[in-house]
């Protein structure tokens, strides 16, 4: 998995590619922890993830936790539909702002 990050003004823009899973996961979230201190919002772009597991949702629900706390907000954008699904099933979409690409 290859991500690549955008710092535009105070907000953090991650783009991570191909699937975020119990494997990488943690190395999506360390890579995210390196540049945190510098964001108070941050946007997660999924346009080029097919698939996201449950580790990845605690991560980001994580950051949302630890942004909140700062006043700052997450973002997951470009959502694909079956990722939307998931997110819809288990309630996630009404703990993040998610909107489909």
């Amino acid at each position: 998995m290859a991500t690549t990050f955008e710092q535009s003004g105070s907000t953090l823009i991650v783009k991570p590619e191909g699937r975020i899973d119990t494997k990488t996961s943690p190395i999506l979230e360390k890579d995210i922890r390196a540049h945190f201190d510098s964001a108070e919002d941050i946007i997660i772009d999924f346009e080029n993830v097919e698939y996201i597991s449950s580790g990845g949702m605690r991560i980001m629900l994580a950051l949302k936790k630890q942004l909140s706390a700062k006043n700052g907000t997450l973002k997951v954008i470009n959502v694909n539909d079956a990722i939307y699904e998931i997110f819809k099933l288990v309630g996630f979409h009404s703990m993040v702002e998610v909107s489909q690409g």
